[in-house]
């Protein structure tokens, strides 16, 4: 049985983290099928991803059976999470997080990093880190401070709190809840309406609002005006335009 499951249903892709008997924690094999499957999701054919858990759970976080307080955890993190959590970013395609069940530690981590996140309305939030005397990593604090602002994201991460999927939902953790039976069928509803949009100006946007993070007023407005250009000169573009003034809907091709 494969850590990370990868399936195709037209130009959506799937992956799966897949050691439900321990709620999808993370060990080296994880990683390294997470990382083969983000490569895998460069393929222009793939228009949009679905990132998701088997069984219970998204993801508990790091598996502690796997885990050495002694080592170089630094080296650890730039070895495992690191090189995922950059793909997921690079990756100009939008890539949605179906939260089903528990999401805990470098699990929420790894949803916040994500471009998109929906969740059943038995999932689980909880920052998990400070209850074995750690901090938040994978990303967390970079991606809590930009979903929450740095008060609210700093009060739950320090507090351990455990969220519910309606709370989240209402903290703008998450867009949507859903019964846990629906949610992998709107995942994939949903992705595929992404899939069906212009991948190519997608990617330029989710590029434009991770630059917007750090960027001065001046350097925002210049990265817009290259990306501008770029996107002017894609397929999807002259077919929106084409399609607006013949009054029809566009068929957008990802080009």
């Amino acid at each position: 049985m494969a850590e990370v499951e990868v399936s195709r249903d037209g130009a959506v892709q799937t992956i799966t983290l897949n050691r439900p008997d321990v709620l999808n924690a993370f060990n080296r094999a994880v990683h390294d099928g997470l990382r083969e499957a983000l490569k895998q999701a460069r393929d222009p054919e793939v228009r949009a991803v679905v990132l998701t858990g088997a069984g219970r759970g998204f993801s508990a976080g790091q598996d502690l059976n796997e885990f050495s307080a002694t080592g170089d955890l630094g080296a650890t993190l730039r070895a495992t999470y690191h090189p995922n959590v950059a793909a997921i970013r690079q990756l100009e395609k939008p890539v949605l997080a179906a939260v089903n069940g528990v999401c805990a530690g470098a699990g929420l981590s790894l949803a916040c990093v994500c471009d998109i996140r929906i969740a059943a309305d038995n999932a689980s939030f909880v920052p998990g880190f400070i209850g074995i005397g750690l901090v938040p990593d994978s990303g967390g604090t970079f991606f809590l401070n930009r979903l929450l602002g740095a008060s609210r994201a700093f009060e739950w991460m320090s507090s351990n709190r455990r969220l519910t999927a309606a709370e989240a939902h209402a903290w703008g953790l998450v867009s949507e809840v859903v019964e846990a039976d629906a949610l992998q069928a709107r995942a994939a509803e949903l992705a595929a309406f992404y899939a069906g949009l212009p991948t190519r100006g997608i990617g330029m946007t989710k590029r434009l609002f991770d630059h917007a993070a750090t960027a001065t007023l001046e350097d925002q407005l210049e990265l817009e005006a290259q990306l501008q250009v770029a996107a002017a000169q894609t397929e999807d573009f002259r077919e929106g335009v084409a399609a607006f003034l013949d009054k029809r809907a566009p068929k957008f091709s990802g080009r």
